[in-house]
């Protein structure tokens, strides 16, 4: 099987299921954003950082794949001829968002209060949570935004929200492991 089919020459891609649409379909940028957020998380991972995070990351990126394949599939192509559900073995649950809160809980509990905004920096790894979170909210955006005119599940929503909670919270926690300079935002008088 080769890479290249050149069947998205003329500027169209398949959806799952086979529906072709334009490439700048907001269905198209919402999945492709979360391939994106998925590359990111993986250069998050391959930082020398604790292997309990590098851990949790990698349930990050297959509950990631998951969503991307949620969003690709239009409403219209999940049920496929034989009856069945396309992504009957894919799916995000509540206990998925529950490891995000927790491990978000477990990190406060270590950190000092948040008492000033944070500017992103410090440490490059520091940043790529930083830059990782900002991609996260996009594609949550564009999530919300596909939602507005197609239905899309809320849990996969709500797991990018979640999501960007905990990058947040990572990138504070990176910083004191890394021992590296939060930035604090004072605004100008």
């Amino acid at each position: 099987m080769k890479v290249y089919t050149k069947t998205g020459d003329g500027g169209t891609t398949a959806l799952f299921g086979g529906t072709r649409v334009p490439k700048d379909h907001i269905r198209i940028e919402s999945y492709g954003t979360v391939d994106e957020l998925n590359s990111y998380i993986g250069l998050i991972r391959d930082q020398e950082i604790n292997s309990h995070y590098k851990e949790i990351l990698i349930e990050v990126q297959d509950r990631l794949f998951t969503i991307g394949a949620i969003l690709a599939t239009p409403p219209e192509k999940e049920v496929m001829k034989n009856g069945e559900l396309r992504l009957k073995k894919l799916g995000i649950t509540e206990t998925d968002i529950e490891l995000l809160e927790n491990e978000i809980d477990t990190m406060e509990e270590i950190l000092p209060p948040m008492t000033h905004f944070v500017l992103p920096g410090g440490h490059q790894t520091v940043s790529y949570c930083h830059i990782t979170r900002c991609v996260c909210r996009r594609a949550e955006r564009l999530a919300v935004h596909l939602s507005h005119n197609e239905p899309v599940a809320e849990i996969a929503i709500k797991y990018l929200n979640r999501l960007s909670d905990y990058l947040f919270v990572l990138a504070r926690k990176l910083s004191v492991d890394l021992k590296a300079d939060e930035v604090k935002w004072i605004p100008r008088k």
